[in-house]
């Protein structure tokens, strides 16, 4: 706009010089300067003040229209002055049927006025008429290509801002989840591995605080599986604060890891463990995830299951790595059992493409199993097949 008002002001000059100095000195040559004078006058005050409550585009528009039927019948060369302002129609026309009627009564006032000037002669139907209806034919044509650019330029900024709100909406939307799955993983985490250490601790200092006075061997035992257990829970707590990632407690062997695990729960617990380890090559987050399965299971069978034995098999099959832990406890009704742990489970599984299976009732004990692809998610099948038929 600013590259048009700026041409539009030398077109402006040239005409005024052109009125000057072509035409003969006259009253016709005052009128059409005059009339030159006053579409330049409003169309300066609409330009720089165009919130003025007086002079509003419309205003302008039919100044604009009288003033070129004036000229056309002042001045002989008003095709110029109407070839430059029939932009202004379309500019400061609100609407597409605005230009197109503002530009219509420019047409007919210009032609009237160079009709009364010059009468129904052969060079006013030869070449007058002819050609103020191409210009205005081509003016039309092109305004209303500028309006449709206008309208679809509106368009892809509203589009365009649109997809900015929408996915600025998704980028929250997205950092509210991450931010819900961290403190959900996070949670899975300290559950798995913190909490169970301090109950574990709980329950040792409960027995060794009883036995303190009968069997001072056992409890004193049990203090070291204490200062164990806490050492443990302290690695657990610097790996979680300093990585935030996997913990690297399951690192190698997965047989030698849950052999050590069965083991320290055989001394704290008194129970009877049968353990018949594979050694599958694992990795990092399938070792965790079997360390974390035991580790939660062994935590049932000491809190609810009141077990006298518990039996562990890890096996490699075919597509997958199976671990089952089996009690000979009370059982519980699987339907009805409430907590973090097993849901904890389950969705620690799923993110390797894993199952969890839990079968138990009343009063006679309780299976878990878990199965986990040992090739990529997308590739393994969803169904898998349970030891043993089962």
């Amino acid at each position: 706009m600013r590259r048009w008002n700026a041409v539009c002001w030398v077109l402006f000059g040239a005409l005024f010089a052109g009125l000057a100095l072509a035409e003969s000195q006259g009253g016709r040559t005052y009128a059409a300067l005059a009339l030159l004078g006053c579409v330049t006058l409003s169309y300066a005050v609409l330009h720089r003040f165009p919130g003025n409550p007086v002079l509003r585009p419309y205003a302008y528009l039919s100044v604009l229209v009288l003033a070129l039927g004036g000229s056309a019948y002042f001045w002989s060369g008003y095709a110029a002055l109407f070839i430059v302002t029939l932009p202004h129609f379309w500019l400061f026309g609100r609407t597409v049927r605005a230009s197109l009627a503002f530009t219509g009564l420019a047409t007919v006032s210009a032609l009237t006025g160079s009709l009364l000037r010059k009468g129904w002669s052969a060079e006013f139907l030869g070449s007058t008429l002819v050609s103020t209806l191409i210009v205005v034919a081509a003016s039309i044509l092109i305004g209303l290509w500028i309006h449709s650019v206008v309208e679809q330029s509106g368009e892809r900024a509203r589009l365009i801002e649109e997809l900015e709100r929408t996915q600025a909406r998704l980028s929250e939307a997205h950092q509210r989840q991450g931010a819900a799955d961290e403190r959900e993983r996070m949670a899975r985490e300290i559950h798995d591995t913190l909490a169970q250490g301090f109950a574990s601790i709980i329950v040792l200092a409960e027995a060794a605080r009883a036995g303190l006075a009968t069997d001072p061997d056992r409890s004193a035992h049990q203090l070291r599986s204490i200062e164990s257990t806490a050492r443990e829970n302290l690695a657990e707590a610097r790996e979680l604060v300093s990585s935030g990632q996997q913990s690297q407690v399951a690192a190698g062997s997965v047989a030698q890891t849950l052999r050590r695990t069965l083991d320290r729960f055989g001394e704290d617990t008194g129970l009877t463990v049968d353990a018949e380890l594979a050694d599958p090559d694992c990795d990092q987050r399938t070792r965790i995830a079997l360390l974390r399965c035991l580790q939660e299971s062994l935590a049932n069978v000491r809190k609810h299951a009141a077990a006298s034995t518990v039996s562990v098999v890890l096996a490699r099959q075919p597509c997958c790595v199976e671990l089952e832990i089996t009690d000979d406890g009370r059982g519980f009704v699987v339907g009805e059992a409430l907590g973090f742990g097993l849901d904890g489970m389950r969705k620690r599984l799923a993110e390797l493409g894993g199952q969890l299976t839990v079968t138990s009732s009343v009063g006679d004990g309780t299976r878990v199993l878990t199965m986990i692809p040992m090739v990529p998610a997308e590739s393994v099948p969803m169904k898998l097949t349970p030891r043993n038929g089962r």
